[in-house]
């Protein structure tokens, strides 16, 4: 008797924990959610993805010579040097006009499709087509030769890095890309024939390069020297007359001038 009394207290000490701790283990998959779920709900949400790239037609892209050969009525239409035209097809897109960009730019001029919104284009399936992107470019390469004076170098600079980063650094554009861009194209213009004026700008180019990296130098020695070491102290070890040097006595028993230490050091 004593016995199942014991065994009747204990079954019912089991079910009255049941009782307790069950609805905090089961609330969780009554309202839906489980630890690591909630935790997930919680959680700040994924950036969003990026859009996709332009996808290439599937359609046989016209040859190089079949580019070469648009290039002077397209120029000459909207009175452009067919060498700049063509130099600017060589560096963007090498002619192939299904070219795309991680950044997203199409075709043989590489056009951003909001740059070639501006100009009426708006369908990027237009801009795989070698004669509509060929005119929407040279129309663009129109417009920079106007605004910045038919200066070469900064119309190249701008096509690259946009008219923003031109006007707002004077045309001292240190971008990496845009400096070996401009040194491109000018470099093609000139083996295509080009005459206008480009030494300048290559001149320009070399000069920025040099600034860019005394710019990287000056940042690396700011990050990695001690500038305590380039603070010494001078101390004079002999009297004032001694310190002429014509006064200076030589020998091995001579005293040297001065001590170099550095400051704030013990």
């Amino acid at each position: 008797m004593t016995k199942l009394s014991d065994d009747r207290k204990g079954t019912r000490y089991l079910v009255l924990l049941a009782l307790v701790f069950w609805p905090l283990v089961s609330w969780g998959t009554l309202a839906g959610k489980s630890p690591s779920t909630e935790g997930a709900e919680t959680s700040p949400e994924a950036a969003p993805a990026k859009p996709a790239l332009p996808a290439a037609p599937n359609r046989p892209r016209p040859s190089r010579a079949e580019v070469i050969a648009m290039i002077p009525a397209v120029a000459g239409r909207h009175g452009v040097e067919g060498e700049l035209v063509r130099a600017v097809v060589a560096a963007e897109s090498n002619y192939n006009a299904h070219a795309v960009s991680r950044a997203g730019a199409v075709g043989l001029m590489q056009l951003m499709p909001p740059t070639a919104a501006d100009y009426g284009v708006t369908s990027v399936a237009d801009l795989f087509d070698p004669k509509i992107n060929l005119d929407t470019g040279t129309r663009h390469l129109k417009r920079l030769l106007r605004k910045y004076n038919n200066d070469y170098g900064r119309v190249i600079m701008a096509y690259n890095a946009g008219e923003g980063v031109v006007d707002r650094t004077n045309s001292q554009v240190t971008y990496l890309e845009t400096l070996n861009y401009t040194e491109a194209v000018i470099t093609y213009y000139r083996r295509n024939g080009g005459t206008a004026p480009t030494q300048v700008a290559l001149n320009q180019v070399r000069t920025l390069r040099g600034t860019r990296d005394l710019g990287k130098a000056r940042r690396l020695m700011k990050k990695y020297l001690d500038p305590s070491l380039l603070s010494l102290k001078v101390k004079p070890t002999l009297d004032l007359r001694r310190l002429n040097p014509a006064l200076h006595e030589v020998g091995p028993e001579s005293k040297p001038m001065f001590e170099l230490g550095a400051t704030g050091r013990p």
